[in-house]
């Protein structure tokens, strides 16, 4: 079987590895396996699973496996509201774009990386018709060829794209859609919808700006079954996002063009400090000249999925108690439990039937699976003392058929005298059947990831018409302290081509859409023609609108309101 058959089949585990000197060795082993280079010491490798043991922390580094990733977007798609020019007057977009700056996007690229794209919409069109869409990776669409250089997939680039628009049947020759939610769609005409009847029917923050789409594909089934999600939920692995980011990357750097990338995806999975694989690589790309890297907060502020434990060196030896209420029918969750150096943590679980296990230990280094007597709960329990990029204690618990009712997980330290904080996260609303959520939880630290990388714009959603935070919109800071998020923008009825949205999704694409316009001035215009994404980011948090009621910078706003003509104001004044 070749690579590509091995990376689309569900019979291939998929493995993301940071090492190098391995490989060599690797290539003159029997086995049924392949590997793709993401850059130097990031490799996918594509394994037959019946030569893998199950999936398990403890068997795989924990890096080493996909997390998977959900759509940053809050409720359905509101089909009936009509285009307001709101969140673009709120966030200074409007203002550029009028003389004498004049900034449209113009020479930049606009990369989404998202559930597809409705190419033949008039907002993704010129004035003569012809698409701005410069390509189309369709991840999911084996039919085609792929880019070159990519093993899977299939590319459809602009010629392909504008005879599909003179065809009276367009996707017998593209036929690249976005039924999974239109959220890509959405996202793509809020930062670079064309201006349509000067405005008045749409526009998007960069109407000039060029597109480049990745339509990611969904999740393998395996995957899906380990975490327990949903089987009609829009599902994106890890890896194919990082396959998807060197695409735009390097289509942009081929056309010596500056690119805006919005990846409006989010997961609970991960240490919320930074140290993902995904999100090591996407501070890298974030520090490239002429590359941005634009991501949600996430919409975990107020789904009660985060809890936290703390210790204050005295009082080590008290239990604290996590109460989760499962409601019924329920399939199945997972719970990742992140434990603070140097202190030894060990938890308990009861069940809501009474059924308890006691003392179960982060120095486990293996696999246990626990049964409950009077239901067909199964937990499985992995415990890791030492996570292998953040050091910290890690113990995930997969609940499979869990009773409905109160579970409680008890923490205690082994050792007194150190302050320690000790943090469990649920999954994302998207990746659960029913409602899952804490009794008593705490709403900071709500942040999905990739949100947490340092180098790139993380950033939450406000109401633009109250001004109040979005409750929904995920909370800081990082585990690590970092200040995420940097900044906030509209993310209530943000006005898109296919109707109203929320989410901080919508929030990322409007401060991606201001990006690509900073982007013209600085490098299109040779203002700043070396800038990367890391100081766009800075220049924004210089100009964001800042309450003097309020301390700053705060869990909920970061820096303040995304403002871009207030960037360039500070700009102006220096």
């Amino acid at each position: 079987m070749d690579c590509k058959n091995r990376i689309i089949s569900n019979d291939y585990a998929d493995l993301i590895v940071d090492f190098d000197l391995e490989v060599n060795d690797l290539e003159n082993t029997a086995g049924d396996f392949c590997f793709y280079q993401i850059e130097d010491n990031l490799r996918i490798f594509y394994a037959n699973r019946e030569e893998l043991p199950d999936l398990s922390v403890s068997d795989y580094r924990y890096l080493y496996l996909p997390a998977c990733y959900g759509l940053m977007q809050n409720g359905e798609i509101d089909e009936n509201r009509i285009f307001d020019a709101r969140a673009l007057e709120e966030t200074g977009i409007l203002r550029v774009q009028r003389a004498p700056l004049a900034l449209t996007g113009l020479g930049c690229v606009f990369a989404c990386i998202d559930s597809g794209i409705d190419y033949t919409n008039p907002v993704f069109r010129r004035s003569d018709g012809s698409s701005r869409i410069l390509a189309i990776w369709d991840q999911e669409d084996q039919s085609g060829t792929p880019p070159q250089g990519f093993l899977y997939g299939s590319e459809y680039n602009a010629e392909m794209i504008n005879l599909a628009l003179q065809s009276d049947n367009p996707r017998a020759i593209v036929p690249v859609n976005d039924i999974t939610g239109r959220h890509g769609t959405a996202l793509a005409s809020i930062a670079a919808g064309s201006s349509l009847d000067e405005g008045a029917l749409f526009t998007g923050a960069a109407p000039n700006a060029d597109i480049v789409v990745v339509k990611l594909k969904q999740a393998k089934q395996y995957l899906k079954e380990y975490y327990l999600i949903p089987e009609e939920t829009p599902c994106y692995q890890e890896n194919d996002i990082m396959t998807a980011l060197k695409y735009v990357t390097e289509f942009a750097r081929i056309l010596e063009r500056p690119v805006c990338i919005c990846l409006g995806l989010g997961t609970s999975y991960g240490d919320h400090a930074g140290n993902s694989l995904l999100e090591r690589y996407i501070n890298r790309l974030s520090t490239l000249r002429n590359v941005a890297v634009v991501l949600p907060a996430g919409n975990e502020g107020n789904a009660r999925h985060h809890f936290q434990a703390v210790f204050s060196g005295e009082d080590n030896f008290n239990e604290r108690v996590a109460e989760i209420r499962v409601d019924e029918n329920n399939r199945g969750f997972f719970a990742e439990i992140w434990g603070s150096v140097p202190s030894l943590f060990r938890i308990s679980l009861r069940s809501p039937g009474g059924e308890e296990i006691r003392d179960i230990s982060f120095r486990l280094n293996t696999t246990r699976v626990y049964s409950f007597i009077y239901s067909d709960t199964l937990v499985t329990v992995d415990a890791l003392l030492v996570e292998q990029i953040s050091g910290q204690q890690l113990v995930v618990m997969r609940f499979e058929n869990p009773s409905a009712g109160i579970w409680s997980v008890g923490i205690r330290l082994e050792e007194a005298g150190v302050p320690a904080v000790c943090d469990i996260w649920l999954p994302i609303r998207a990746f659960l059947n029913s409602e899952v959520s804490f009794q008593e939880p705490t709403s900071y630290n709500t942040l999905t990831m990739p949100s947490t990388a340092g180098s790139s714009m993380c950033v939450a959603a406000y109401n633009p018409v109250t001004g109040g935070f979005y409750q929904e919109s995920g909370r800081g800071f990082t585990r690590s302290g970092i200040i995420k998020p940097d900044f906030a923008a509209p993310g209530v009825d943000v006005s898109a081509v296919n109707g109203g949205i929320s989410g901080t999704g919508a929030a990322a694409a409007l401060a991606a859409g201001a990006t690509l316009q900073f982007m013209q001035w600085a490098v299109i215009e040779k203002n700043k023609p070396l800038i990367n994404g890391t100081e766009i980011k800075n220049y924004f948090i210089r100009g964001a609108r800042r309450d003097s009621n309020l301390d700053w910078p705060n869990r909920e706003l970061g820096y303040g309101k995304l403002d871009i003509y207030e960037a360039f104001e500070v700009l102006r004044r220096i």
